[in-house]
C-alpha cells in the first residue's frame, strides 16, 4: 500500500497554502502516495474559492486512516487556528507563527505514533514563530527537540548534489568551534546511513575543510589537523568510504559532476550557497524567480522529515505565482525514504 505522507501547511500568510493546493491538484501525486495536509480548513477554503477551476474539495479527518486519498479531494487534519476573516496574508504575525508551529508539532506527533509514514514541511517564518513564543532557530531544531534526538543534521539535495552540515543556524564564529572531531564523525556516519537509505550501496562521502585550502598544513588554521582529518580517519576505520578533508572551493563542483555521493559541509553557508546557486534561478527581465528547487531533509531522527528549500516568500503570497516544484521534490524524497526504511 502507498505511504501516508503528512504535509504541513507552513505559515498561512506565506506561499505554503498556494503550493500545497497546486501539488494536490495533480493526479500523479495520488499514484505515488496518500497525501495528508495538516493545517487549517479556513485557509484552504479561502484559496479554493478563488480558483474554482481546480474543482477540489476538502475532506476533514481526525485520524489519517480515515482519509479518502483520491484525486479531487484534499484530506486535511484541521487544527482550526486561523480565521481568514481577520487574518492578513503576506505579513508577519503571532497568529501565523503559532499556527505554523502547531502544524509541525501535530505532524511530528502523527509520525511518532506511526499514523503516517513520513512528514514534509512547508516554510515557516522564524520571526513570526518566535514572536508567538516558540523559540527555535527553525524546523530542524523543532524536530530535534520534539523527537528527543541529540545527533541530527540538515541535508540539502538538488539533483545528484547532496550536502549535510556539521552546524547550521549559529554564527560563523560559533560554527568554527562546533567543528569538533566527534561532531564531524557523527555527521559522516549520519551521511553514510542517509545515502544507504536512498539506495546508494557504497556511498562516497566527501568531507570539506573548514579553512581555505584545508588550512595549508596549519598555515591558515589547525582545525583540519586537530579535528576534521582525525574524524575522517576514524570513519574510514569503521568501513565508511570517506574522503578528506578536501578544499571546499572545488569540492562541490566535483560532487555535482558525480565524483562523490554526498558532501559534509562544516557550516551553514558553505553548504547552502552551492545548493541554492544551482536550484534558485532569478530572471532579471521579469524580476522573478524562474526556479526555486532543492529539498531539505533532517537526518538522524526517528521519523522522516523532508522540506522545501525556500522561505515563506511573503512578496509572492496570494498572487498564485509561487512554484510547487520544491514541494513536489520534497514529497518525492519522503516517499523514497519511507519505502526504503520502513
Amino acid at each position: 500500500m502507498t505511504k501516508i505522507i503528512g504535509i504541513t501547511l507552513g505559515d498561512p500568510a506565506g506561499i505554503g497554502p498556494e503550493i500545497s493546493i497546486k501539488a494536490f491538484s495533480k493526479p500523479e501525486l495520488y499514484d505515488r502516495c496518500r497525501p495528508l495536509l495538516v493545517g487549517d480548513q479556513s485557509v484552504i477554503e479561502y484559496y479554493l474559492a478563488q480558483h474554482p477551476e481546480l474543482d477540489l474539495k476538502v475532506n476533514v479527518v481526525e485520524n489519517p486512516k480515515d482519509g479518502l486519498y483520491t484525486y479531487g479531494t484534499i484530506d486535511l487534519v484541521d487544527l482550526g487556528l486561523v480565521n481568514m476573516a481577520d487574518f492578513q496574508i503576506a505579513e508577519v504575525s503571532v497568529t501565523g507563527g503559532d499556527a505554523a508551529f502547531q502544524y509541525v508539532k501535530k505532524v511530528i506527533e502523527l509520525a511518532l505514533a506511526k499514523d503516517i509514514d513520513a512528514t514534509v514541511t512547508n516554510p515557516l517564518n522564524k520571526e513570526a514563530m518566535n514572536a508567538a513564543g516558540h523559540h527555535y532557530a527553525g524546523h530542524t531544531e523543532i524536530y530535534g527537540d520534539l523527537t528527543n534526538t541529540e545527533k541530527y543534521t540538515m541535508m540539502l539535495a538538488d539533483g545528484n548534489l547532496r550536502v549535510v552540515h556539521v552546524s547550521t543556524h549559529v554564527s560563523l564564529r560559533e560554527a568554527c568551534d562546533r567543528a569538533t572531531k566527534q561532531r564531524v564523525l557523527d555527521v559522516i556516519r549520519i551521511a553514510d546511513k542517509a545515502c544507504k537509505d536512498l539506495g546508494i550501496v557504497n556511498p562516497r562521502i566527501a568531507i570539506a575543510g573548514l579553512n581555505p585550502h584545508c588550512g595549508e598544513n596549519g598555515l591558515f588554521g589547525t582545525e583540519e589537523i586537530e579535528h576534521i582529518n582525525p574524524a575522517v580517519e576514524a570513519a574510514k576505520a569503521e568501513g565508511i568510504n570517506a574522503f578528506g578533508s578536501l578544499p571546499a572551493d572545488t569540492l562541490f563542483s566535483k560532487a555535482r559532476g558525480g565524483m562523490y555521493d554526498i558532501v559534509v559541509a562544516m557550516y551553514h553557508d558553505q553548504g547552502h550557497i552551492p545548493l541554492k546557486l544551482l536550484g534558485f534561478i532569478y530572471d532579471q527581465e521579469t524580476s522573478s524567480w524562474k526556479a526555486v528547487e532543492g529539498v531539505n531533509i533532517t537526518l538522524g531522527l526517528p521519523i522522516i522529515r523532508t522540506s522545501v528549500d525556500h522561505g515563506t516568500a511573503f512578496d509572492q503570497a496570494g498572487k498564485w505565482t509561487a512554484s510547487e516544484l520544491s514541494l513536489e521534490n520534497a514529497i518525492d524524497y519522503a516517499i523514497r525514504l519511507a519505502e526504503n526504511t520502513q
